[in-house]
Protein backbone atom coordinates (compact mmCIF):
# COMPACT_ATOMS: atom_id res chain seq x y z
CA UNK A 1 0.00 0.00 0.00
CA UNK A 2 1.77 3.33 -0.96
CA UNK A 3 1.48 6.83 1.36
CA UNK A 4 -1.48 8.21 -1.12
CA UNK A 5 -4.16 4.70 -0.50
CA UNK A 6 -2.57 5.00 3.61
CA UNK A 7 -4.16 8.51 3.86
CA UNK A 8 -7.24 8.00 1.74
CA UNK A 9 -8.37 5.09 3.97
CA UNK A 10 -7.06 7.02 7.19
CA UNK A 11 -8.93 9.32 6.00
CA UNK A 12 -12.77 7.17 5.21
CA UNK A 13 -12.42 6.15 8.72
CA UNK A 14 -11.60 9.42 9.98
CA UNK A 15 -14.66 11.02 7.73
CA UNK A 16 -17.34 8.47 9.57
CA UNK A 17 -16.43 10.00 12.80
CA UNK A 18 -17.07 13.09 11.76
CA UNK A 19 -20.22 12.78 10.10
CA UNK A 20 -21.32 11.40 13.43
CA UNK A 21 -20.45 14.12 15.40
CA UNK A 22 -21.23 16.69 13.39
CA UNK A 23 -24.27 16.94 10.45
CA UNK A 24 -24.43 18.77 7.74
CA UNK A 25 -27.28 20.86 9.27
CA UNK A 26 -24.61 21.85 11.93
CA UNK A 27 -22.28 22.20 9.47
CA UNK A 28 -24.24 24.90 7.71
CA UNK A 29 -25.08 26.78 10.54
CA UNK A 30 -21.49 28.63 10.33
CA UNK A 31 -21.42 32.08 10.05
CA UNK A 32 -18.97 30.98 7.28
CA UNK A 33 -21.83 30.33 5.02
CA UNK A 34 -22.86 33.62 4.77
CA UNK A 35 -19.53 34.87 3.77
CA UNK A 36 -18.87 36.15 0.58
CA UNK A 37 -16.12 34.15 -0.72
CA UNK A 38 -12.82 35.67 -2.53
CA UNK A 39 -11.92 33.87 -6.00
CA UNK A 40 -8.65 32.54 -6.53
CA UNK A 41 -9.18 32.30 -10.06
CA UNK A 42 -8.99 35.95 -10.94
CA UNK A 43 -6.33 36.88 -9.03
CA UNK A 44 -4.05 34.27 -10.82
CA UNK A 45 -6.04 35.78 -13.91
CA UNK A 46 -4.98 39.41 -12.68
CA UNK A 47 -1.40 39.83 -14.50
CA UNK A 48 -0.52 42.30 -11.91
CA UNK A 49 -0.50 39.93 -9.33
CA UNK A 50 2.86 37.83 -7.63
CA UNK A 51 0.88 34.17 -8.79
CA UNK A 52 2.50 32.99 -5.39
CA UNK A 53 -0.38 30.52 -3.18
CA UNK A 54 1.78 30.22 -0.14
CA UNK A 55 1.38 27.26 1.79
CA UNK A 56 0.97 26.59 5.79
CA UNK A 57 2.01 23.07 6.83
CA UNK A 58 3.59 21.66 9.63
CA UNK A 59 4.63 18.33 8.52
CA UNK A 60 4.47 15.69 5.36
CA UNK A 61 4.58 12.07 5.11
CA UNK A 62 7.72 12.05 3.18
CA UNK A 63 9.78 15.08 5.15
CA UNK A 64 7.97 14.52 8.69
CA UNK A 65 8.34 17.84 10.60
CA UNK A 66 8.79 21.15 8.47
CA UNK A 67 8.10 23.71 11.19
CA UNK A 68 6.48 23.25 14.37
CA UNK A 69 6.56 27.08 15.49
CA UNK A 70 4.72 28.99 13.54
CA UNK A 71 1.36 30.06 13.82
CA UNK A 72 -1.32 30.11 11.10
CA UNK A 73 -2.66 33.54 11.43
CA UNK A 74 0.25 35.14 12.26
CA UNK A 75 2.39 33.54 9.15
CA UNK A 76 -0.82 33.67 6.52
CA UNK A 77 -1.08 37.65 6.99
CA UNK A 78 2.95 37.57 6.78
CA UNK A 79 2.12 35.71 3.08
CA UNK A 80 -0.38 38.19 2.35
CA UNK A 81 1.45 41.44 2.91
CA UNK A 82 4.75 39.97 1.19
CA UNK A 83 2.79 39.88 -1.91
CA UNK A 84 1.32 36.03 -1.94
CA UNK A 85 -1.81 35.90 -3.91
CA UNK A 86 -3.16 33.91 -1.53
CA UNK A 87 -2.97 31.35 0.56
CA UNK A 88 -3.04 27.30 1.01
CA UNK A 89 -3.46 25.31 4.34
CA UNK A 90 -3.29 21.64 5.15
CA UNK A 91 -6.28 20.44 7.38
CA UNK A 92 -5.16 16.92 7.62
CA UNK A 93 -4.18 16.15 10.76
CA UNK A 94 -2.73 12.36 10.62
CA UNK A 95 -0.70 12.79 7.55
CA UNK A 96 0.47 16.51 7.98
CA UNK A 97 -0.43 18.07 11.38
CA UNK A 98 -3.05 20.49 9.81
CA UNK A 99 -6.40 20.68 11.15
CA UNK A 100 -9.52 22.85 10.63
CA UNK A 101 -8.75 25.40 13.39
CA UNK A 102 -5.72 26.29 11.24
CA UNK A 103 -7.69 27.38 7.92
CA UNK A 104 -10.28 29.02 9.84
CA UNK A 105 -7.90 31.01 12.20
CA UNK A 106 -6.05 32.23 8.92
CA UNK A 107 -9.36 33.29 7.33
CA UNK A 108 -9.67 35.99 10.02
CA UNK A 109 -6.55 36.98 9.69
CA UNK A 110 -6.90 38.03 5.84
CA UNK A 111 -8.86 39.61 2.79
CA UNK A 112 -7.42 37.14 0.28
CA UNK A 113 -8.38 33.75 -1.13
CA UNK A 114 -8.09 30.63 1.29
CA UNK A 115 -6.98 27.07 -0.41
CA UNK A 116 -8.51 24.10 2.02
CA UNK A 117 -5.70 21.43 0.71
CA UNK A 118 -6.95 18.06 2.44
CA UNK A 119 -7.72 14.97 0.69
CA UNK A 120 -11.88 15.08 -0.32
CA UNK A 121 -13.72 12.34 -0.72
CA UNK A 122 -17.11 12.83 0.12
CA UNK A 123 -19.65 15.76 -0.19
CA UNK A 124 -19.18 16.43 3.36
CA UNK A 125 -16.16 17.84 3.18
CA UNK A 126 -17.19 20.44 0.60
CA UNK A 127 -19.61 21.74 3.37
CA UNK A 128 -16.92 21.57 6.12
CA UNK A 129 -14.46 23.51 3.87
CA UNK A 130 -17.47 26.31 3.34
CA UNK A 131 -18.27 25.97 7.12
CA UNK A 132 -14.45 26.88 8.08
CA UNK A 133 -13.98 29.83 5.99
CA UNK A 134 -12.35 28.31 2.92
CA UNK A 135 -12.84 29.59 -0.84
CA UNK A 136 -10.98 27.20 -2.82
CA UNK A 137 -11.33 23.48 -2.19
CA UNK A 138 -8.37 20.58 -3.62
CA UNK A 139 -9.58 17.87 -6.07
CA UNK A 140 -7.04 15.31 -6.37
CA UNK A 141 -7.88 13.52 -9.75
CA UNK A 142 -5.70 10.47 -9.09
CA UNK A 143 -8.13 9.34 -6.52
CA UNK A 144 -11.59 10.53 -7.64
CA UNK A 145 -13.61 9.39 -10.66
CA UNK A 146 -14.65 11.41 -13.42
CA UNK A 147 -18.20 11.55 -12.21
CA UNK A 148 -16.80 12.49 -8.52
CA UNK A 149 -14.87 15.18 -9.85
CA UNK A 150 -18.26 16.44 -12.13
CA UNK A 151 -19.86 15.97 -8.67
CA UNK A 152 -18.05 17.68 -6.34
CA UNK A 153 -17.61 20.60 -8.39
CA UNK A 154 -21.60 21.19 -8.96
CA UNK A 155 -21.69 20.98 -5.21
CA UNK A 156 -18.67 23.30 -4.72
CA UNK A 157 -19.83 26.07 -6.79
CA UNK A 158 -23.66 25.37 -5.42
CA UNK A 159 -21.88 26.63 -2.16
CA UNK A 160 -19.78 29.41 -3.95
CA UNK A 161 -16.31 27.62 -3.96
CA UNK A 162 -13.40 27.33 -6.88
CA UNK A 163 -11.87 24.10 -7.30
CA UNK A 164 -8.20 23.34 -8.36
CA UNK A 165 -8.21 20.05 -9.68
CA UNK A 166 -5.09 18.21 -9.26
CA UNK A 167 -3.26 16.44 -11.47
CA UNK A 168 -0.70 14.29 -11.85
CA UNK A 169 0.14 12.39 -15.30
CA UNK A 170 -1.82 12.82 -18.74
CA UNK A 171 -4.28 9.23 -18.02
CA UNK A 172 -6.14 11.78 -16.13
CA UNK A 173 -6.78 14.71 -18.35
CA UNK A 174 -10.62 12.98 -18.93
CA UNK A 175 -11.66 14.14 -15.04
CA UNK A 176 -11.21 18.15 -16.67
CA UNK A 177 -14.30 19.78 -17.23
CA UNK A 178 -14.13 23.26 -18.45
CA UNK A 179 -16.53 24.24 -15.38
CA UNK A 180 -13.36 23.63 -13.01
CA UNK A 181 -11.90 26.58 -12.18
CA UNK A 182 -8.35 26.02 -12.41
CA UNK A 183 -5.71 23.24 -13.09
CA UNK A 184 -2.92 21.73 -10.95
CA UNK A 185 0.09 20.04 -12.04
CA UNK A 186 1.38 18.62 -9.17
CA UNK A 187 5.42 18.12 -9.17
CA UNK A 188 4.97 15.37 -6.87
CA UNK A 189 4.46 11.82 -7.09
CA UNK A 190 2.19 10.93 -4.42
CA UNK A 191 2.67 7.46 -4.70
CA UNK A 192 7.12 7.97 -4.26
CA UNK A 193 6.89 11.82 -2.98
CA UNK A 194 9.78 12.27 -5.72
CA UNK A 195 9.79 15.68 -7.03
CA UNK A 196 10.50 17.51 -10.71
CA UNK A 197 9.21 20.39 -12.09
CA UNK A 198 9.34 19.02 -15.59
CA UNK A 199 6.49 17.00 -14.64
CA UNK A 200 4.96 20.84 -15.05
CA UNK A 201 6.07 21.67 -18.19
CA UNK A 202 5.65 18.47 -19.58
CA UNK A 203 2.13 17.80 -18.73
CA UNK A 204 0.41 21.49 -19.52
CA UNK A 205 1.37 20.70 -23.54
CA UNK A 206 -1.40 17.82 -23.53
CA UNK A 207 -3.84 19.65 -21.93
CA UNK A 208 -6.77 21.99 -22.61
CA UNK A 209 -5.44 25.34 -24.01
CA UNK A 210 -7.82 27.71 -21.95
CA UNK A 211 -7.32 27.26 -18.24
CA UNK A 212 -5.96 28.83 -15.41
CA UNK A 213 -2.68 26.34 -14.49
CA UNK A 214 -0.96 26.22 -11.26
CA UNK A 215 2.14 24.46 -10.65
CA UNK A 216 2.40 22.12 -7.47
CA UNK A 217 5.45 21.32 -5.29
CA UNK A 218 9.43 21.86 -5.80
CA UNK A 219 9.29 24.78 -6.64
CA UNK A 220 12.43 26.61 -4.78
CA UNK A 221 13.95 29.16 -6.89
CA UNK A 222 12.21 32.55 -8.76
CA UNK A 223 13.79 30.85 -11.94
CA UNK A 224 11.25 27.85 -11.57
CA UNK A 225 8.23 30.28 -11.66
CA UNK A 226 9.46 32.70 -14.44
CA UNK A 227 10.03 29.28 -16.67
CA UNK A 228 6.49 28.01 -15.73
CA UNK A 229 5.12 31.50 -16.66
CA UNK A 230 6.45 31.25 -20.13
CA UNK A 231 4.63 27.96 -20.72
CA UNK A 232 1.49 29.38 -19.46
CA UNK A 233 1.27 28.79 -15.88
CA UNK A 234 -0.50 31.71 -14.08
CA UNK A 235 -0.39 30.00 -10.35
CA UNK A 236 2.47 28.71 -8.24
CA UNK A 237 1.97 26.59 -5.18
CA UNK A 238 4.97 27.06 -2.60
CA UNK A 239 4.67 25.59 0.98
CA UNK A 240 7.88 23.91 1.99
CA UNK A 241 10.72 26.13 0.42
CA UNK A 242 8.96 28.34 2.78
CA UNK A 243 7.78 26.47 5.87
CA UNK A 244 11.46 24.51 6.14
CA UNK A 245 13.16 28.01 7.23
CA UNK A 246 12.92 29.49 10.44
CA UNK A 247 10.69 32.53 9.10
CA UNK A 248 8.27 31.15 6.56
CA UNK A 249 7.00 35.34 6.12
CA UNK A 250 10.76 36.54 5.74
CA UNK A 251 11.56 33.59 3.16
CA UNK A 252 8.25 34.48 1.06
CA UNK A 253 9.25 37.85 1.23
CA UNK A 254 12.52 37.76 -0.71
CA UNK A 255 11.18 35.13 -3.05
CA UNK A 256 8.79 37.55 -4.19
CA UNK A 257 11.32 40.31 -4.04
CA UNK A 258 13.60 38.18 -6.03
CA UNK A 259 10.70 37.04 -8.77
CA UNK A 260 10.36 40.75 -9.35
CA UNK A 261 13.61 41.81 -9.99
CA UNK A 262 14.21 38.69 -12.18
CA UNK A 263 10.82 39.70 -14.10
CA UNK A 264 11.93 43.47 -15.08
CA UNK A 265 15.52 42.40 -16.29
Amino acid sequence: MDILQKIVRRKTEILALQKERISLNDLQKSVFFERKTFSLKKTLMNGTTSGIIAEFKRKSPSKGIINNTAKPQQTALGYVQAGASGVSVLTDSTFFGGSNDDLTAVRKSINAPVLRKDFIIDPYQIYEAKSIGADVILLIAEILTRQQVKTFVQVAHSLGLEVLLELHDETQKDKIFYEIDMIGINNRNLKTFQVDIQQSLTLIQKLPVKMVYVSESGLSNPDDILKLKKQGFQGFLIGETFMKTAQPVSACKNFIQQLYQKHER
